[in-house]
């Protein structure tokens, strides 16, 4: 029974108040303001770790920080309730900490490259997932700051790919990869 309804193309149509808030391109003002904000905070970051005199996150001393970072994350698996989970404590120990400057360099150039798509529009869907993921990986080593709220809006980015980058290089590139961009009209007379 499973199996043929999981073989059947059924479409599931979209809720009309999510395709107001994702898909129409009336909200892209809206969009352009959260999409240009939290690419600043990304690339302010990781400008700063480029920049930085004393060379901690990239050159001689790379992996300085980050391993300093994630040290501070495995002292947070102790205690009654410990802020860092015993599988991403093993990922820090086991995977993280041994490639230090890698990460060190990832994370700098990730930070940047991920704040400049987002500012410019790029690719904004895959822009705001990563920048999702760098969120979702300073907060399972145990760092709040201001995580949470850049986690949510990344995440309400990835939801408006569609239109998140609308005013934006995204509207160049996505008809080139095969998004098409109609009017409200259009989409009506298609669908009866």
């Amino acid at each position: 029974m499973a199996a043929v309804r999981i073989g059947t193309n059924v479409q599931i149509p979209e809720p009309s108040l999510t395709r107001f808030l994702f898909a129409d391109a009336r909200l892209s003002p809206i969009w352009l303001i959260l999409r240009v904000y939290l690419g600043w905070q990304w690339l302010e970051a990781g400008w700063g770790k480029l920049t930085n005199p004393a060379g901690v996150w990239i050159g001689d001393k790379a992996g300085t920080a980050v391993g300093g970072f994630l040290e501070r994350a495995l002292s947070k698996t102790t205690g009654e309730h410990p802020d860092v989970t015993g599988w991403y404590a093993w990922f820090i120990q086991n995977v993280a900490l041994p490639n230090k400057v890698l990460f060190s360099y990832l994370v700098t150039y990730g930070e940047i490259l991920v704040g400049l798509a987002l500012i410019v529009g790029f690719l904004t869907g895959f822009a705001a997932f990563f920048a999702g993921l760098m969120n979702a990986a300073f907060l399972l080593a145990g760092t709040v700051s201001a995580n949470p709220w850049m986690f949510i809006v990344a995440t309400w980015l990835v939801l408006a790919w569609r239109t998140a980058g609308y005013l934006g290089l995204d509207y160049f590139v996505l008809p080139r990869l095969g998004v098409v961009f109609r009017r409200r009209s259009e989409a009506g007379a298609q669908s009866s």
